[in-house]
């Protein structure tokens, strides 16, 4: 059994969407269980590194308004991700950086002037009921804490402390080096080091594409047009899936498919013919043909392209 939080996150104001998000429950989705996660996961590791925390440690996940949280202790936090202003108790203190957060005041994350997603991490962690192995709300299946509203409270950390952090990833157990520690490992922000090299929100968005495994589903023009033509992020994106506006993707057959698995990062195209990349909380199975695979490692510019960022698939 666990002992109470001493401390908690008050919420002021919660934005369009705020969610608390960790690395994710890798591992499940034999069980219809997927990943969930921060979107922008190094905007998350960095945010985390900065505050002294383990990387897989959760935060606070905002959309495109940011939010407004209360502590009811002192604690240091950093806002990362997606630029935006910051105040504390409406004093404008530095983005992107540690910065101190007095019992009682309010730290304001404002509206994203350059990509879409903010990231809040708090010296501690944020530490609600787990559930398989993360505290990541995953908007799709309903698992983890609920998105957040105004009023709610989140437990915090206490970074004099291990990491309540729980131990297991997925069924296998823990595969991650951050989720294995021992107290000393919690030891609070690091000296500061001069301004943090934060990646910028793409211009452009470039998603390398593995095709397959249904790519023989689609014409020849229409695998070209995949691989050249130009498309726009749809305002419709979302936790689950990146739309995409621009040419349909012709189909060569015309058969229902079966459902079967899907991964991040999978492009699956429905009727209309538009590709849609599935994001952190995309489902475990699919009924429509996946033309190709977006590798991992550009989803990060996925989750901070605003709608209407030039989008182009190229050739993995």
């Amino acid at each position: 059994m666990t002992s109470a939080p001493a401390a908690y996150l008050h919420v002021v104001r919660s934005g369009a969407l705020t969610t608390v998000q960790d690395a994710g429950r890798p591992g499940w989705a034999h069980l219809g269980v997927g990943r969930s996660g921060a979107l922008d996961a190094p905007a998350a590791r960095l945010a985390n590194r900065l505050v002294g925390n383990p990387s897989g440690d959760a935060v606070l996940e905002t959309t495109l308004t940011g939010c407004a949280v209360r502590p009811d202790r002192p604690v240091v936090a950093v806002v990362g991700g997606a630029g935006c202003p910051v105040r504390v108790d409406g004093r404008p203190v530095a983005w992107g950086e540690p910065v101190r957060v007095p019992a009682g005041a309010v730290l304001e994350a404002g509206p994203a002037v350059t990509g879409l997603r903010s990231y809040l991490a708090f010296a501690g962690g944020l530490e609600p009921d787990a559930v398989l192995g993360s505290r990541s709300a995953d908007l799709l299946s309903g698992l983890g804490p609920a998105p957040l509203g105004a009023g709610d409270t989140v437990p915090l950390g206490d970074p004099a402390k291990p990491s309540g952090r729980v131990e297991s990833s997925g069924p296998a157990g823990p595969s991650d080096p951050a989720k294995r520690r021992g107290p000393a490992e919690r030891c609070g922000p690091p000296a500061a080091a001069g301004p943090v090299p934060w990646p910028g929100a793409p211009v452009e968005l470039v998603l390398p594409v593995h095709l397959g495994p249904r790519h023989d589903w689609f014409t020849a023009p229409a695998l070209r047009t995949l691989l050249t033509a130009d498309y726009r992020v749809s305002p419709h994106s979302n936790r689950i899936g990146l739309r995409t506006e621009g040419p349909a993707l012709e189909r060569s057959r015309t058969e229902e498919l079966p459902s079967e698995g899907v991964v991040l990062g999978a492009i699956q195209v429905p009727p209309d013919g538009r590709p849609v990349v599935f994001l952190h909380d995309h489902p475990t199975t699919g009924g429509y043909p996946v033309v190709g695979v977006v590798a991992e490692r550009a989803l990060a510019g996925a989750a901070q392209a605003v709608p209407g960022t030039r989008l182009r698939f190229v050739r993995a």
